[in-house]
Parts: C-alpha cells; sequence; structure tokens
C-alpha cells in the first residue's frame, strides 16, 4: 500500500464512522494540516452522498431505547472483548500495511546492515594490523631492545623497545639473514633509536630468519655487510 492508498483507506474509515473517539481527534487534527488528507475526506463524502439521498427514513419503535439500555446492562466482559475485536483487528491490519512501518522495518534492517559492515571492516583492518612473524631482539645482556614486526601484505616495522646509544657520526644498521652462504642485507639505516619500517623489497621473508642491528659509519657500512658492533640480535617466530 502506498502513502497515497493509505491516506485514502485512512479518510473513508473516518467518514464511515470507524474510527473510535481518539482515533477521530487524531485524523481531524492531522486533516487540518494536511490538504490532501482534507480532498480525500471530501472525495469520500462526495462518494457516499448518494447513499444517503436514497435512504429512507425509519421512525423507531416507542420501546426501542429501553431495550438497547437494558441490553447493555447485560454485556458481559468476554462481549465486551468481543466487540473491541473488530476495531483492534482493523488497527493491527492499518499497522500491517502501514507504509510507515515497513519504511522503518526497512531503515533498521538498513542499518543493521551497516553495523555488521562497519565490525567486518574494523575486524578486518584489526587482523591487518595484527603481525604474522616477531622477532625479539636481545643485546649481549638477553635485554629485549627492539622488536621486528612481519605483517600479511609484506609491510615489516622495527620498533624499539629501550633507547640505543648511538657515538657522533655513526648510524644505526638493520640487517637480515636468511641464508648463510648468501650473507646479512641491509634493510634500513636510523640515526638514532626510532620506528622504522624496513626495506625487505624482494628478499625471503620467513621463520627462523634473523635480524640484527649493528653500529655503522652515519651513511652506512662501507662494505655492504656489517662491520661494527652488534647492538641486538634475535630470529623471527611465528605470531600465536
Amino acid at each position: 500500500m502506498t502513502e497515497e492508498q493509505e491516506r485514502d483507506a485512512l479518510a473513508g474509515e473516518y467518514v464511515l464512522g470507524l474510527l473510535d473517539r481518539t482515533e477521530s481527534a487524531a485524523f481531524e487534527k492531522r486533516m487540518a494540516d494536511d490538504a490532501r488528507l482534507d480532498a480525500a475526506v471530501f472525495l469520500w463524502q462526495a462518494r457516499l452522498a448518494p447513499l444517503d439521498a436514497i435512504a429512507q427514513p425509519i421512525e423507531p419503535s416507542a420501546g426501542l431505547w429501553q431495550r438497547i439500555e437494558g441490553g447493555l446492562d447485560q454485556v458481559t466482559v468476554t462481549q465486551r472483548a468481543a466487540v473491541s475485536r473488530p476495531a483492534l483487528h482493523s488497527r493491527l491490519a492499518r499497522w500491517w500495511d502501514s507504509l510507515w512501518v515497513w519504511r522503518g522495518a526497512a531503515l533498521a534492517g538498513f542499518a543493521a546492515a551497516v553495523l555488521l559492515a562497519a565490525g567486518l571492516v574494523a575486524a578486518l583492518d584489526r587482523a591487518r594490523r595484527q603481525p604474522v612473524m616477531v622477532a625479539v631482539l636481545l643485546t649481549d645482556t638477553n635485554i629485549a631492545a627492539a622488536v621486528v614486526n612481519t605483517f600479511a601484505d609484506g609491510r615489516v616495522e622495527l620498533l624499539p623497545l629501550q633507547d640505543i646509544g648511538v657515538p657522533q657520526g655513526r648510524a644505526l644498521e638493520i640487517w637480515t639473514l636468511w641464508d648463510r652462504a648468501v650473507g646479512p642485507r641491509s634493510v634500513g639505516l636510523i640515526d638514532r633509536a626510532r620506528a622504522v619500517s624496513l626495506r625487505l623489497d624482494n628478499l625471503p621473508l620467513g621463520a627462523d630468519q634473523l635480524f640484527e642491528i649493528t653500529v655503522e659509519p652515519a651513511s652506512g657500512s662501507p662494505t655492504g655487510r656489517p662491520t661494527g658492533p652488534i647492538v641486538a640480535k634475535g630470529v623471527t617466530a611465528r605470531r600465536l
């Protein structure tokens, strides 16, 4: 049922006297501000006017009102409920056919879908930010100095856990070693202990892969191999 059809049906119920006092008052208040609803009432009155014109007036008998009043006194609670049931059914039918009810249900469904999608995106984002493998780099006294995190999308980052002293004119260079026959490869150079993305490019990356930090000249190792003292080292392990 469209909004226009709902308006026309409600106007018909009003003209036929099917609305109770509360519903009629609410309808009349709405009609005062709704020109289309007022027009629908006028059309219903025009449709039903011929019935009024052809109906023959009937004079009620003298005892009719006494019988009606006596009958009302004998109505039981069950009968009162039965009398009100059609009105309740009518209201439920109007609720079922109401465009606003279904529009609200559709909006609620849409909102639920948006929340579900947002939750899924958030879950995927959390999963993307969780490292696949971790290497804890320890000093020669077994103190954790830094950690290397590797992610499913290929990102690799180094996060310092402690301040590392760097002599003047020197730098910290990060290396990785996956095959002793190939030797270590430089993957980063920093002037001080700070978070940095490591440049593995097309280098292999797997479990039990060595990462280490050495002290080198400010421009990096002149030989392409570690030359300075090792600050910290550790191997990768898959994150639980």
